[in-house]
């Protein structure tokens, strides 16, 4: 039988990434809860894995701050401070600026359009109420603007801030504003125009913005 050729190919993990991000996505979204005690052998018979790469991801997620492990006695979800994000937003926001920056010298039309598709979803997400839609969009957005730098060291610093980031806006309930939908205009009209500073500018006000609605 004929295949496609242009389908979209799935990502092989392996089972340690497939357990780490399970297990992160589960403490973000409040499915494990702060302070609650993990059970490898419990955590590993839910994803269907051994418990090797569930002790495994377990240590990552505890470099990441996740998770604190107490040797000889539990593994506990870390508690969060509503406040912390205070300490979180600025350097994520000087990253993703940077992003802008380094993204302008790169940007392509069809990138120029995705980013255009995007806005228009997040504006349809904001519009209908629907705040967990419009997180996931504006941080597709994001997400696309830092892939387009093709700087590896930006992408794996602004990672590891991102997961932090969603597990703060679940918890404190931060809704992003209609505000948000003109600055990621205005951003993408400055890296098509090549002016570096306004996209950078305009950026890097787009998250501390938020951090300014929260407080």
């Amino acid at each position: 039988m004929p295949v496609p050729a242009n389908h979209s190919k799935p990502v092989r993990q392996s089972a340690k990434e497939s357990a780490l991000n399970q297990i992160q996505q589960w403490i973000i979204d409040g499915t494990l809860l702060p302070g609650e005690k993990l059970n490898d052998s419990e955590l590993a018979e839910s994803l269907g894995v051994s418990r090797t790469p569930v002790r495994e991801s377990l240590q990552l997620l505890e470099v990441q701050g996740f998770v604190k492990m107490y040797p000889g006695k539990a593994t506990q979800v870390t508690e969060i401070r509503r406040d912390a994000i205070k300490d979180l937003l600025p350097p994520l926001a000087a990253l993703q600026s940077l992003s802008a920056e380094v993204a302008t010298d790169h940007l392509k039309a069809d990138h120029i359009s995705q980013l255009e598709q995007i806005n228009e979803r997040f504006k349809q997400s904001i519009h209908s109420n629907n705040g967990y839609a419009a997180l996931k969009v504006d941080e597709e957005f994001h997400q696309l603007i830092v892939d387009i730098t093709k700087n590896p060291y930006i992408q794996s610093v602004l990672e590891s801030l991102q997961a932090h980031v969603r597990r703060h806006f679940f918890y404190n309930s931060i809704v992003l504003s209609e505000r948000s939908i003109e600055e990621h205009n205005t951003i993408i009209k400055a890296m098509k125009n090549g002016n570096k500073d306004q996209a950078a500018s305009i950026m890097k006000e787009n998250w501390l913005g938020t951090l300014q609605e929260f407080e």
